[in-house]
């Protein structure tokens, strides 16, 4: 188990804010726009705040050639297939249904852990990727005949989910010697490239933003690329990827919620029974251990 420094901590609070009121904000954003170009728009906007960060924190842009092939592995695992797939599902499903599949990352990232990288889980580890996906299914409980309807955007969120998880679990073991901001400053454009080449599939439906759509766009652009994405890199390659993982389970509880308040989603009691799963879920790997006690001495 691992505890959170101050700094940490102050990250997890700030991006789980951010990303879980994204979640309304994304569905509102594509609701009538096309998605791909939604996200690319965002990310073209975001890339200079992030070079910004960078130039005002004194943090080297340079890469060694070395690195790009493990570079470009971590982008296409973190954010290439993650970015593509959930705005599309976003378009498709609710937003904090979205959010909820999405959010089986973690679930993901404890199981590829343990059956492909030996990650050793312990009991309060178990315990606590169980409580989350107990939440999950609470919170998909009265979803489960629509999303079987919309078979497509389940699959999408659900293979952005696990595409992620595997990204998370490669962050943590990178041998890039450099910065996280350095990491997710490449990371960033090259996957502003990526979601540009595939905006042009929906070039036919391309049209000036709506006032919405753009204050969507800059949330997007500031608060997501600008700030949040950077805030996650740090936390995935600081921290255990289960502490990492887990320590984000409030998001899509924030996005049900968030999605409740602004779109008029319905809530149930599953909705308040998972909100307590879910806090079970990141005190049982974030919560310090308790110390050994000493031994007797004679």
């Amino acid at each position: 188990m691992h505890r959170l420094s101050r700094q940490q901590l102050v990250l997890l609070v700030l991006l789980t804010l951010v990303w879980g009121l994204n979640w309304p904000v994304m569905k509102l954003g594509v609701s009538n726009y096309p998605p791909l170009t939604f996200r690319a728009i965002s990310m073209w906007l975001g890339l200079p705040l992030l070079a910004g960060a960078l130039l005002a924190l004194k943090v080297p842009f340079s890469l060694p050639r070395r690195h790009w092939p493990e570079l470009l592995w971590l982008a296409a695992t973190n954010m290439f297939v993650w970015h593509a797939c959930i705005i599309l599902a976003v378009r498709t499903l609710s937003s904090g249904r979205a959010a909820i599949l999405g959010y089986t990352m973690p679930i993901f990232s404890a199981l590829l852990g343990a059956l492909v990288f030996s990650a050793p889980l312990h009991r309060r580890a178990w315990l606590g990727v169980g409580a989350a996906a107990l939440g999950v299914a609470l919170l998909l409980w009265h979803e489960f005949t629509n999303l079987a309807g919309r078979p497509g955007g389940v699959v999408l969120a659900l293979v952005a989910a696990a595409t992620w998880a595997l990204g998370t679990q490669l962050l943590r073991r990178t041998t890039i010697d450099r910065p996280t901001l350095t990491i997710s400053f490449w990371m960033t454009l090259l996957t502003t490239a990526v979601m540009s080449v595939l905006a042009l599939f929906e070039r036919g439906q391309w049209r000036a933003p709506e006032t919405g759509t753009w204050a969507a766009i800059w949330f997007n652009a500031i608060l997501v690329f600008g700030f949040a994405q950077a805030a996650w890199f740090s936390l995935a390659r600081a921290l255990p990827p289960l502490a990492s993982t887990l320590s984000v389970m409030f998001i899509p509880v924030l996005g049900v919620f968030a999605g409740s308040l602004w779109l008029k989603e319905a809530l149930h009691w599953q909705d308040w029974a998972a909100v307590a799963l879910m806090v079970g879920a990141i005190a049982s790997v974030l919560w310090p251990a308790r110390a050994a006690p000493a031994p007797v001495r004679a």
